[in-house]
């Protein structure tokens, strides 16, 4: 239902946001104070004697460094701010304590239901041949270093939660519950835990695969020498929000927690959402080289069509960067609650106030300026047709996946339902969307 606006002519408040604003920014504050450091590393070595090399800190756990550099100032800003470990939506009830005689028995099923759940995931990068070569293999490394942590963690994080969960008997409880056989579980619980760890799984092994070399990149880059090129500029700002994207996205996909009522509350039940997220991520991408939705046969990018135009090419940069920089805001904005196929609260701040879908409007727009797929490098009308309809294809594939998300979160709450509303009636860039729409509509009519 569309809201109507209120008796003075005004339009409703825009529903507020489970996440605040505070929260992605401390996490973006965090990182950017760590990759400073890291870039003047070998001054502040010199300045406070501190043994060792001084030379910037650009190697592969110095970007894991910068998990904790983002990720701790979140969630303080969520706890000791937002307050958000009071909030009904965790599910936990701090005041009233259960004993531990209580609960062993239901955690002893639960810490069962996890250890096979992550065997289960254990045993599918073993078989996947993909997680074993390339940048996979740096994620396969880090989580065998930390999976004997996380087995043996699991005991007293469950003792400890279960203590004060208003309902213990959650996912893991019957997936549990159903492999050892003595109570009674529910079908529909242990398929939306499976989900969840789906795509638990399957996103920490790609995120932690790539999170290491922007952030070296970063750390690395030479600014001074490149300042009056608007091609190198643009290509280095563009890989910064990049960068920040994957970093915070990253802390995401790690957080997933009730105590930071940052757990994942469903994960979508739709094959299509799984179709269309899967084809956009490796090892089932369909847009790389030689793929179906390959569309960089015989192009370049802009910076080859503008040369010679450093005006054109200052401004083209500017709207790159612009558009990438919107793409991590729309990340940022999630603080510790982001990850793709998921329900974990409902955002409707930064970005969001704009567009229900900021991310995927700013990505391909910066996608087509930066290819111009209607442009061929062999002067043929049919490979720039081509590019054209192909890029044009991988655009319907992220509206095919912003409307398997919504038809999710439609259904799992109410909230989702007021600020989907809002934003047809009111939204500055989907209402005029939403009228054209139904303008077109009824023209075929």
């Amino acid at each position: 239902m569309i809201p109507s606006p209120n008796a003075i002519g005004e339009s409703p408040k825009r529903p507020v946001s489970d996440v605040s604003g505070w929260v992605g920014l401390s996490g973006l504050a965090g990182l950017i104070a760590w990759l400073m450091i890291c870039r003047n590393w070998g001054v502040i070595g010199d300045a406070l004697a501190v043994p060792g090399p001084h030379a910037p800190l650009a190697g592969p756990y110095a970007a894991l460094l910068a998990l904790l550099a983002s990720g701790i100032p979140m969630v303080l800003v969520s706890i000791l701010v937002d307050k958000v470990h009071l909030r009904a939506s965790t599910g936990i009830d701090w005041s009233n304590p259960r004993p531990l005689r209580d609960v062993i028995d239901g955690a002893i099923t639960k810490i069962a239901g996890l250890w096979a759940t992550w065997a289960l995931i254990a045993f599918i990068y073993c078989i996947g041949r993909w997680y074993w070569r390339g940048n996979y293999l740096f994620a396969m490394d880090m989580m065998r270093d930390a999976a004997p942590l996380l087995f043996v963690g699991a005991v007293p994080y469950v003792l400890w939660l279960d203590r004060v969960l208003v309902n213990p008997r959650d996912g893991a409880w019957h997936f549990g519950a159903m492999l050892i056989g003595r109570e009674a579980w529910d079908r529909t619980m242990v398929l939306d835990h499976l989900r969840a760890w789906a795509v638990k799984g399957f996103f920490t092994a790609f995120m932690l695969s790539i999170v290491t070399l922007g952030f070296m990149d970063e750390v690395r880059a030479d600014f001074v020498h490149i300042a009056a090129n608007p091609v190198s500029i643009g290509t280095i700002s563009t890989e910064f929000m990049f960068m920040l994207d994957v970093q915070i996205a990253m802390v995401g996909y790690l957080l997933t927690m009730k105590p930071l009522d940052a757990q994942i509350r469903t994960a979508n039940p739709l094959l299509a959402a799984w179709v269309a997220a899967l084809i956009c991520y490796p090892p089932f991408i369909e847009m790389g080289s030689g793929s179906v939705l390959d569309y960089h046969q015989n192009t370049a990018e802009w910076s080859f069509w503008l040369q010679g135009y450093p005006a054109l090419l200052w401004a083209w940069a500017v709207v790159l960067v612009v558009l990438t920089a919107i793409y991590a805001w729309a990340t940022v904005a999630f603080g510790l609650r982001f990850s793709n196929l998921t329900y974990r609260g409902v955002l409707t701040n930064g970005p969001y106030a704009w567009t229900r879908h900021p991310a995927y409007l700013s990505k391909n727009a910066y996608w087509w300026l930066l290819t111009m797929p209607f442009l061929a490098t062999t002067h043929s009308a049919v490979d720039a047709l081509r590019n054209t309809v192909t890029l044009g294809l991988v655009s319907a594939v992220y509206y095919w996946r912003a409307r398997t998300e919504e038809a999710h979160l439609l259904g799992a709450d109410a909230k989702y339902r007021d600020y989907h509303a809002w934003m047809t009636a009111y939204g500055p860039i989907t209402a005029p969307l939403a009228r054209m729409g139904q303008w077109l509509a009824g023209r075929r009519r």
